[in-house]
């Protein structure tokens, strides 16, 4: 009797899992919708520890059974996985992104239902896989979330992202870029809110050991696109350096501070942000030289100057870009930082006519160094360029000069930032530049300086004050005339005729150019300071030698100050 009560004990042991089999195949093939989500887990939670049950018995008879809970499990849990998925599409359609920019408003969340419906699946998931020893089991609900989620947030983004390219093409190939004319910046407001918004819901279904990578997995689509849109603006870039570098620095300096931003919040997405940007971050430092470039090339490719002296389009063309350079202040600093000392320089013999300041030129940032290279390299092109284009006069040369020299100092004057970016050294170099100008126009009233400053000796019996007569005032010129033999009157009356005729045609020169105010201005005080002065005293001594007649002396001192003044 004993025997056949064990017998009968170890049969009815045997039939345990296998009437539980029966008892749950009904529920799990019945799916979630029918048994409701907690039953179901509950229900798969007894089959597997039926399974279990079976497994540990060895017996041979169980190995059918052991199949068929197996199969029945791998049902559940692909019902499990289609109803995370379905229930995680409900709240998946892609969304206009302006909408929550414009309004400043966080993107959607999951419904609260659905995500406390998602999080009961994935902790199931994570917690049975864990129990059967299969590493990828924990991982499937975190795809099939990248699976859906992801495609969510590419799409979301996507018009964006087109919309940053589109807006930077250009009808005019010669427009400079301007600042906030490309959609970069809404892009990347966009997709960081969407990827903060993603780890916000994420974190309501996986706990802090998946949301990293689910994170990434999520955000990978998008990252991809972002990537693409980048390399197509690196193509736009440097297609167009001259005029678009400055969409590289703003591009810099707007993904620059959004992965500083994402990295703050411990998301993994800086090192493909960072890899994507450094197509542009190189154009980028590679562009400062370009411009040096062209600005050398563009004077040097000058066939003419202005016949009036004027200054030429590729000053004022310099200086906007200056200015908008200053705009980028922030971006420049940090993509100069990371480049050799003064490594934009250009190669090549540098020229000897430019002026030399006993001031160094090291200023205390790369990008005041460059402002100072820029403009010093501007006029040293200028200059080497008039002096072989207007060689013939250094009046033309000197007022070409001068008139260039005066759109830097009016770009300086009218622009803070950029004044504030002009080191004092370089300033100094602009005083040297000027310097020369004024001398070089100066230059050809020397001849009728030097008429005014010839002596003439009256007999070598005169030996009183005044008798050596020069431009210098004289204590007795009535003595002085009478002194004069015919010869040295007729040389006088000669002098004033010189004169006349060399000061008409320098006035008639000087009314010839094309001087901006300001160099008016300049050059008019320094005629009234040099010649005014010679010419009264010349006038003073020699003027009755006319006897009022206009003969020989076209101008009194107050005509001669009138045309003088005429010239400012």
């Amino acid at each position: 009797m004993p025997d056949i009560d064990r017998i009968n004990a170890a049969i009815e042991k045997i039939k345990q899992p296998l009437d539980r089999r029966r008892r749950e195949e009904p529920i799990l093939r019945g799916g979630i919708q029918a048994a409701g989500l907690s039953e179901f887990i509950a229900s798969m939670d007894r089959t597997q520890q039926a399974l279990g049950d079976l497994q540990h018995s060895n017996l041979r008879s169980n190995q059918q059974a052991i199949q068929e809970l197996n199969q029945l499990l791998q049902q559940g849990q692909s019902e499990l996985e289609t109803d995370f998925r379905n229930t995680l599409r409900e709240d998946s359609d892609p969304v206009e992104p302006l909408h929550y920019i414009t309004k400043n408003i966080p993107f959607p969340s999951l419904n609260l239902d659905n995500a406390s419906k998602l999080r009961v699946i994935n902790q199931y998931t994570v917690s049975s896989g864990g129990q059967k020893g299969a590493a990828g089991s924990a991982q499937r609900t975190a795809n099939i979330y990248a699976e859906v989620r992801g495609p969510y947030v590419k799409t979301t983004l996507q018009n964006l992202a087109m919309a940053s390219v589109q807006t930077v093409r250009k009808t005019d190939p010669n427009a400079i870029y301007r600042q906030g004319t490309s959609g970069i910046s809404t892009y990347c407001t966009a997709m960081e809110s969407l990827f903060i918004a993603e780890f916000e819901n994420l974190s309501e279904i996986f706990g802090p050991a998946q949301r990293g990578h689910v994170h990434v997995q999520v955000c990978q689509q998008a990252l991809t696109d972002f990537s693409k849109t980048l390399q197509d603006l690196h193509v736009h870039v440097k297609n167009n350096i001259i005029t678009d570098c400055f969409l590289a620095y703003e591009i810099v300096d707007i993904v620059n501070r959004l992965s500083i931003r994402l990295d703050s919040r411990k998301f993994e997405v800086k090192q493909p942000i960072q890899q994507a940007l450094n197509p542009i971050r190189d154009t980028a430092q590679q562009s400062f030289s370009r411009l040096l470039e062209d600005t050398r090339s563009r004077v040097q490719n000058l066939m003419t100057l202005p016949s009036d002296s004027a200054a030429v389009p590729v000053t004022s063309d310099t200086l906007t870009r200056l200015q908008t350079l200053t705009l980028y202040t922030h971006s420049l600093s940090a993509i100069m930082s990371t480049m050799p000392e003064n490594s934009w320089r250009l190669t090549g013999p540098r020229p000897t006519s430019r002026p030399q300041d006993a001031t160094s030129s090291v200023s205390s940032t790369p990008f005041n160094t460059y402002i100072a290279d820029t403009i010093d390299e501007l006029l040293t092109s200028l200059d080497n360029k008039s002096s072989a284009l207007l060689r013939g006069s250094k009046s033309a040369q000197g007022v070409f000069m001068l008139n260039n020299l005066t759109l830097v100092d009016r770009a300086l004057a009218s622009h803070s930032a950029l004044a504030a970016a002009m080191p004092d050294p370089a300033r100094s170099r602009l005083d040297l530049w000027r310097k020369k100008a004024v001398a070089l126009y100066t230059d050809a009233w020397k001849i009728a300086q030097a008429i005014l400053m010839d002596q003439i000796r009256t007999s070598s019996s005169s030996s009183a004050p005044g008798s050596r007569l020069s431009g210098g005032g004289a204590p007795n010129d009535a003595a002085v005339l009478k002194s004069l033999s015919s010869k040295q009157r007729d040389e006088i009356k000669d002098k004033f005729k010189n004169f006349n005729a060399t000061f008409d045609e320098l006035v008639a020169r000087h009314k010839g150019f094309r001087m901006e105010r300001e160099v008016k201005a300049v050059l008019a005080m320094d005629l009234h300071r040099t010649i005014e002065p010679l010419y009264n005293k010349f006038w003073d001594r020699y003027h009755e030698i006319d006897k009022g007649k206009g003969k020989y002396v076209k101008y009194d001192k107050a005509q001669l100050a009138a045309v003088l003044g005429s010239l400012g």
